[in-house]
């Protein structure tokens, strides 16, 4: 069972249209959510654009390359759904959220080791970063 962690707590998995592989998918398809490795390739992400929503794969916490792939899809104009899978922890949440994912989908272990108030303490991303102190 996965767990989808957003600004609000923890809810159930709302999306029932099925993923397919960016491989897969047409060119601007705008049916079916996309599933992407950490390893995509930045030059294919511009024709996933129209997709309802992207997940990209964290095969670990400690490969951030997700993070990267979400900026660049969000500034190739990607408005969908974007949502982190994997093992992302609460310490990342914001850094997620700042990258441009709107939720990220854990698995039930993990969210027993780190319950949902470790993830609301960081839900207030936008006004805790250094940027934001040092303007301040």
């Amino acid at each position: 069972m996965s767990v989808i962690v957003t600004d609000t707590g923890f809810s159930a998995d709302d999306w029932s249209c099925g993923f397919r592989t960016a491989e897969d998918a047409p060119a601007n398809d705008c049916t079916q959510a996309v599933d992407l490795p950490s390893d995509t390739a930045p030059e294919t992400l511009a024709r996933l654009t129209n997709a309802p929503m992207i997940r990209i794969d964290f095969p670990s916490s400690a490969d951030g390359r997700g993070f990267t792939l979400a900026q660049i899809l969000r500034r190739a104009g990607f408005t969908g759904r974007l949502r982190a899978r994997g093992h992302v922890l609460s310490d990342q949440y914001a850094m997620a959220r700042r990258s441009g994912f709107d939720e990220v989908e854990i698995d039930a272990a993990l969210a027993a080791r780190q319950p949902e108030p470790q993830w609301l303490a960081r839900a207030n991303w936008q006004s805790h970063n250094y940027q934001a102190r040092l303007r301040g």
